[in-house]
């Protein structure tokens, strides 16, 4: 019998990928100056970001990153355990920290890592992790090169996490979940969540990636808006490179659940650590975060604007009290098409097809920042009253879908 060629493996998904319309097309950015970008020479309005706060450009954090690079070069020359640990780096853990009401924390290169980082050191093969059916890839991924078992119930059923978790009543068991779910922008069921993992003795992890900076008081995330705490959700993790405008990410935690992660996480271990440049610039734009809670009142103002408006037009989104405003188009021809339009308007949306979403269920992720002014949101309804047409019925079909397993 002849090996399989890793070369025919390529040509076949890459003839699948051209025929179900499902390549993905590199935009590269030529210049962007706050919600605007120019991209093959137009300049676009983009609702397709995760800069809620509109912090990127922040010249707080500008200012930090360059004073700091001039300081202490570009890189950090190895690992944090090796020699790559700056006082920068501390200083923006502990920031964090302190302000999420966490007694200690980490510092790690991305989302992915550190979710790879948590599952992969806290798991076994004789363990158990129960996910919600639409977290982020990085903690299913997490799951399964854990070696755990890994079981997922139907999106935001806490009473399904609980029977889940039920099922191997003597397996240490990580009940895992994102706060504010990327594609369809809702917030988990923590407070649930919490009372189905401590009834089963088991640990709640919470990925707050898109939720730290937009949702709770002060900013503080989905834990804090379900007045949680360190004793029900022992360890979660905040990403810098969204709502608070950097690049990396940070697990808060208890102490012993930190300090054992910093001891044996691979991903922390053996990576080296962010430049002490980039970790300043973060600093600088926490502390913006936190000081200037102006900017979440105008998102949540211009989030509002955009729901009463869509209703108007009778486009159905859906119920997202977030930045990320989804909009169900349906197979990835529709999708396309959708996006298409609107850029040939001036407006820039991603189109997510699978599989980031389930077959059938292509979206237009729209996502709304500080950046955006009143009049941009009436130019973005204008363009989907132009480009877009949806039905309650095909929004009541993707919401089946996704549920589906898949």
């Amino acid at each position: 019998m002849a090996r399989p060629s890793l070369q025919h493996r390529v040509t076949a998904a890459a003839a699948e990928r051209e025929s179900s319309l499902g390549v993905r097309r590199t935009r590269v950015v030529e210049s962007r100056e706050g919600a605007r970008v120019r991209i093959d020479g137009q300049e676009l309005l983009s609702f397709c970001g995760n800069d809620y706060l509109g912090l990127s450009q922040h010249l707080d954090g500008v200012a930090a990153l360059q004073e700091a690079a001039a300081w202490h070069g570009v890189g950090s020359t190895g690992a944090h355990q090796v020699s790559g640990h700056h006082q920068l780096h501390s200083a923006l853990e502990e920031e964090i920290a302190e302000w999420l009401g966490y007694p200690a924390a980490l510092l790690l290169g991305s989302g992915f890592s550190a979710n790879l980082a948590v599952l992969q050191t806290l798991l076994g093969g004789d363990d158990v992790c129960v996910q919600d059916r639409l977290n982020h890839a990085s903690l299913i991924d997490a799951a399964r090169l854990s070696g755990a078992k890994l079981r997922r119930y139907p999106h935001g059923d806490a009473d399904a996490a609980l029977r889940q978790l039920a099922l191997d009543p003597d397996a240490a068991a990580l009940l895992a979940t994102d706060g504010v779910f990327s594609m369809d922008g809702d917030v988990a069921p923590l407070r649930l969540l919490g009372l189905a993992a401590r009834s089963q003795n088991a640990t709640l992890y919470v990925d707050d990636a898109h939720g730290v900076g937009v949702v709770g008081p002060q900013g503080r995330g989905c834990v804090a808006a379900a007045g949680l705490g360190v004793r029900e959700v022992p360890l979660q993790l905040v990403t810098l490179g969204k709502a608070l405008g950097g690049y990396g990410a940070v697990l808060v935690g208890s102490v012993e659940m930190i300090e054992h992660l910093r001891q044996s996480a691979r991903p922390y271990r053996y990576t080296t650590a962010l430049p002490p440049a980039l970790a300043a610039a973060s600093l600088a734009l926490v502390r913006v975060a936190r000081r200037e809670s102006w900017r979440r009142a105008k998102l949540g103002a211009l989030i509002a604007r955009f729901r009463r408006g869509a209703q108007q037009l009778g486009v159905n989104l859906l119920p997202s009290t977030t930045p990320i405003q989804p909009l169900f188009t349906g197979d990835n021809a529709a999708t396309l098409l959708a996006a298409r339009r609107l850029e040939e308007v001036g407006i820039l949306v991603a189109p997510i097809r699978p599989p980031t979403v389930p077959e059938g269920s292509g979206r237009l992720r729209i996502t709304l920042s500080a950046d955006h002014e009143e009049a941009d949101i009436d130019r973005l309804l204008d363009g989907l009253a132009l480009s877009v047409g949806t039905t309650n019925a095909r929004v009541e079909a993707a919401h089946r879908l996704v549920n589906e397993p898949h």
